[in-house]
């Protein structure tokens, strides 16, 4: 019997296996997507079901922090997007049906649509113009249930996504803190 100080460190274990195997390119074609709607001023959404949609959630909230117009969709204050808007999924499976509907939406307007996955051969993968395949093998049994690993290391990527748009915007020069520069958009009614 493990201890859950043993079950975290094996996780954390997986999730490294993981992480080491993701393709650098495409984190970084969806880095400079979401720079690029920030320097256009445009809105990014974000959107997902289940507890993938809890880890998206958190992403969009870190993108407003930077100063993006943020949303969620399905969101009661979220507006309608637009042409050149960027769209960003986060779906292990790729095949949720209201995302597959969500997507259609989307690329009627014109809008770009990015997808972070487990299955880029899905039918959201089929439709997304930049996918970002976190590997994790469907079918093979890991220390823990596929969904946990694939939306655990989603939420790590996102976090490690939102340091690269730092840096890339030199946005810590003259000696801001990373804190100080979230905070300026955290909130405050709290």
């Amino acid at each position: 019997m493990s201890t859950v100080v043993e079950n975290a460190l094996s996780i954390l274990d997986e999730l490294k296996k993981i992480t080491e195997s993701l393709s650098n390119e495409q984190a970084e074609n969806l880095v400079d997507l979401i720079i690029e709607a920030k320097k256009n001023n445009k809105k990014v959404y974000c959107a997902g079901a289940g507890r993938s949609l809890l880890m998206i959630r958190s992403f969009s909230m870190r993108l407003m922090h930077l100063g993006l117009r943020s949303y969620v969709v399905g969101e009661t204050s979220t507006p309608a997007i637009e042409k050149d808007d960027v769209l960003i999924f986060g779906s292990g499976s790729g095949e949720t049906g209201a995302l597959t509907i969500m997507i259609k939406k989307a690329l009627k307007v014109g809008a770009k649509v990015a997808l972070i996955t487990r299955n880029p051969k899905s039918t959201l993968g089929s439709q997304s113009q930049i996918i970002l395949t976190i590997p994790i093998e469907n079918g093979k049994s890991g220390f823990q249930p596929s969904g946990s690993t694939f939306e655990q290391d989603m939420l790590i990527v996102c976090d490690a996504i939102v340091l690269r748009i730092i840096e890339k915007e030199a946005a810590l020069e003259n000696g801001i803190s990373i804190d100080t520069y979230i905070m300026r958009f955290h909130a405050n009614l709290e």
